[in-house]
């Protein structure tokens, strides 16, 4: 398997620039600009709340280490089980705005309950229903914007929304930062925000976001499991291959169970499955990352919460680039690279002196990451999978990459316990060495059209 794809053939009606080849817009669809607006302003009320989630569970509750690694491990892993659901259910509807929409609210309306819980029990229930939410919407959200997309543009469409996400990402934590400055009950009033914000991020999705997409064209891979015998027997009637196929438009076959599990047995899909499995394994928790740097660099308590700017900042403005760079260069190359970037910054927390621009530089390496990875993968699994079970095949992908981040934070949280973080960070830079060693070998291109 590789994240390589071969260039698309141009279009009919491409202009062509002389001794240039085909010249193609740089617009994309409006419904992934429409989704970009939704996640932004959903990121926003996120991130409110996830920028200040660490230190008011550890400072303000009293919360180990390993609580919170067994906190954040849930928070995380219960989304990756919903994604499924999401998936299947977006699939086999056929409604993918309509189950992403049950997920944006579902979590817009566990915000304001935040303002009621004040001790670990109720905040755990409140997050695990947010984080339902965000499961559900996830899968469907990724399928309508490849859906809506050709092909050989995956990578950059994915690249927009991811940007116009990361901007959500840019703004909450500093909302949060301003609210916690200008006001007395600093959380309360940050989770009161974070759930007037929500609300608006649903209604921009009913108002804005089309409930059906146009066809794109089939993936290669999916387009070459056609039957033998339907492909004859269009050629011998087609009056009768042509009534059959509009008769199959107007009432689609559901999506049964079976059929999602069988994407597995596509060869493309299951490798890209086990790498993000083996390289979620070894990705520390963003909010460890954070609390490594802040005990690393003594930066003070008033200014954790603009930590995560530092790496949306980055992840802002390289996530198009890097989604434009892997629609040329090959997916395989970005994504590894991008890892090779989150290693590097490991080994600065560990070893690099307390230079004054350290917190800067490993905050640059960690937004450059996500930049080379976060929409890359779900723009290679797109190209694997048929439109028809796209949100499934998704959802199959980012739960195993989930999972495995959650059996991380778990990981990682005991050994911060029991070892120091030292130790613990070493790990975990150890594994991710040997993962993406093996990640590169598995999606290593098999053919010779196939190595860029």
């Amino acid at each position: 398997m590789y994240l390589a794809d071969r260039s698309a053939p141009a279009p009919e009606g491409a202009k062509t620039a002389p001794d240039r080849g085909p010249v193609r817009a740089p617009a994309v669809a409006s419904t992934v600009l429409a989704l970009g607006a939704v996640s932004m302003i959903t990121d926003i009320s996120s991130e409110m709340v996830t920028a200040v989630l660490p230190l008011y569970l550890i400072a303000g509750l009293g919360l180990s280490p390993l609580g919170f690694g067994a906190l954040d491990g849930v928070y995380n892993g219960v989304s990756a089980l919903v994604q499924l659901t999401g998936g299947h259910l977006a699939d086999r509807v056929r409604n993918h705005k309509l189950i992403a929409g049950i997920g944006y609210g579902l979590s817009a309306l566990c915000k304001p309950l935040l303002l009621f819980a004040h001790s670990l029990g109720p905040i755990s229930v409140i997050l695990t229903l947010e984080r339902t939410g965000k499961g559900l919407r996830t899968a469907p959200r990724d399928a309508l914007i490849s859906l809506s997309t050709p092909p050989e543009l995956q990578g950059r469409a994915f690249g927009v929304h991811r940007a116009m996400d990361t901007t959500g990402a840019l703004l909450g934590p500093l909302a949060a930062f301003l609210i916690l400055s200008l006001t007395v009950d600093g959380y309360d009033a940050v989770f009161g925000v974070s759930a007037c914000v929500a609300v608006l991020g649903v209604v921009v999705l009913m108002l804005f976001v089309p409930s059906g997409v146009a066809p794109v064209p089939t993936p290669p891979a999916a387009s070459a499991k056609a039957t033998p015998a339907k492909a004859a027997s269009a050629k011998a009637t087609p009056a009768k291959a042509t009534a059959a196929t509009a008769r199959d438009a107007d009432r689609p076959a559901p999506v049964r169970l079976r059929d999602a599990l069988g994407l597995l047995r596509l060869p493309r899909l299951r490798n890209l499955a086990i790498c993000a499995v083996l390289l979620g394994l070894t990705t520390v928790s963003d909010a460890f990352v954070y609390l490594l740097l802040q005990r690393r660099t003594g930066i003070g308590d008033q200014w954790f919460p603009l930590m995560p700017l530092g790496t949306a900042a980055v992840f802002l403005l390289l996530a198009v680039p890097a989604g434009a760079l892997a629609d040329r260069i090959g997916r395989r190359t970005v994504f590894l690279t991008g890892h090779a970037l989150l290693l590097a910054g490991y080994a600065l927390l560990l070893w690099a002196p307390a230079w004054p621009a350290l917190p800067f530089l490993i905050l640059a390496l960690h937004g450059m990451f996500y930049a080379a990875t976060d929409g890359v993968l779900p723009a290679a699994v797109a190209a694997t999978v048929p439109g028809e079970l796209r949100a499934t095949g998704m959802a199959l992908v980012g739960t195993g990459q989930a999972l495995a981040r959650f059996g991380c934070s778990l990981a990682f949280g005991a050994a911060w316990t029991l070892w120091g973080t030292g130790p613990a960070l070493a790990a975990a830079a150890a594994g991710l060495l040997c993962c993406a060693a093996v990640a590169g070998f598995v999606l290593r291109p098999s053919a010779p059209q196939d190595t860029r």
